[in-house]
């Protein structure tokens, strides 16, 4: 079944209820600002579009941070109201909570347009996909847009529990349509060759994507910590590098599972004492004892990057490296570039890798770059969440 997007939907004089992922990262210290704004960014174009569809309110549905079911100012929305005001030329009221008493009369004034819930985690019931939460939160609106893709693998009340009191009102944001429709080209119809590209630390948080990507490409190349279970496995000495015992029994069955061998692993490294130290090129496979591998060496990279160059399809997820540090950065950057400059149809999802892409300056020219970390890999994983279910089929 189709989504059903606010492109096909009627707003004219109705009052929506939107749900966005304004989580976004703020300063340690007050007055806290917005270190990185994308996630308010790409959900701009949605909120335009209700605007001009003629939309008589909009109220706006967000979390910020884990304020774990009580209300914690340094989790408020403020500074996001505040850049949403400036962006779109436009007052925004934040209300003082999620179930505010005063906001049904304050919806009533007819100066009132756009309204930002305070973080809807502050209540206890949020997480706990509560239906009386729920139905408060429906009372604001006569149309529901769910748009934030970010929080669309939880069951939480104003992702999941709300759409039943939307029935046959409830539709996807312009993001969250771009996200399945980009998602489902991987799993459903990639062209073939296929390439997937995985990094990041452990084996254990993406072993479910592993196997999936095992089953859907032609090639998985696997750097950064991730790789060094799967050396060890096969025997390679990986010194200090990042590597637990589980995650070597994991690596142990992916690669006995790789019957078409598949899995194509680091030849050298980049190397250091500690994430601190300099940098060295190990030429070999086998990493020192007292040293610990920080980012894929100079022929892996020219390896990595020839079978990239064939592919015409690129899912990545995670960096080639501790891109952080400019030391061990050039992994993963020559990555980002490598797969700008191909044709390929590309989609690079989880938090690390979008931050590398967006770093690389290369952003523009990916297809897609996945606004939801966790929400990518489990739609990836199961080909399906439980916030999108719930706006295709109701609750």
């Amino acid at each position: 079944m189709q989504l059903k997007s606010i492109q096909d939907a009627d707003l004219k004089g109705k009052r929506v209820v939107a749900r966005f992922d304004f989580n976004v990262p703020l300063t340690k210290t007050e007055p806290r600002t917005i270190t990185d704004t994308s996630r308010i960014d790409l959900a701009i174009p949605t909120i335009r579009l209700i605007l001009e569809k003629g939309a008589s309110k909009l109220v706006m549905i967000s979390h910020l941070g884990r304020p774990d079911g009580q209300v914690n100012p340094k989790y408020s929305l403020e500074p996001v109201a505040e850049y949403l005001a400036k962006k779109l030329g436009s007052d925004v009221i934040l209300s003082e909570s999620a179930v505010d008493n005063g906001l049904k009369n304050l919806l009533q004034l007819p100066e009132t347009k756009i309204v930002l819930l305070e973080n809807v985690r502050f209540l206890p019931g949020e997480e706990k996909n509560d239906q009386e939460l729920a139905e408060k939160l429906s009372q604001y609106g006569d149309v529901y847009v769910n748009d934030a893709f970010g929080a669309a693998h939880r069951k939480h009340s104003s992702t999941y529990a709300i759409n039943t009191f939307f029935k046959n009102r409830s539709y996807a944001g312009l993001l969250m349509k771009k996200e399945i429709e980009s998602l489902g080209t991987l799993l459903e119809k990639p062209s073939k060759p296929f390439i997937a590209i995985i990094g990041g630390a452990k084996v254990s948080d993406k072993i479910k994507t592993i196997e999936k990507m095992l089953v859907l490409v032609d090639t998985l190349l696997i750097g950064g910590a991730m790789a060094y279970p799967f050396l060890k496995a096969k025997g390679s000495s990986v010194g200090k590098s990042l590597c637990s015992d589980e995650d070597v029994n994991l690596a142990k069955h992916l690669l006995q599972a790789d019957r078409g061998q598949k899995i194509k692993l680091p030849v050298d490294h980049i190397m250091a004492d500690s994430p601190e130290g300099l940098p060295e090129t190990c030429h070999s496979v086998n990493i020192p004892e007292d040293k610990m591998g920080l980012d894929i060496g100079p022929e892996t990279i020219k390896s990595f990057s020839l079978h990239l160059k064939t592919a015409k399809t690129i899912f990545w997820n995670g960096p080639m490296g501790l891109f952080e540090s400019k030391s061990f950065s050039n992994g993963t950057m020559s990555m980002a570039h490598t797969i700008a400059g191909t044709n390929a149809f590309s989609v690079v999802g989880g938090g690390d890798s979008v931050a590398a892409v967006q770093q690389s300056g290369e952003a523009e020219k990916f297809s897609h770059v996945s606004s939801g970390g966790g929400a990518s890999l489990e739609y990836i994983e199961k080909g399906e969440l439980p916030g999108v279910q719930a706006l295709k089929y109701g609750v």
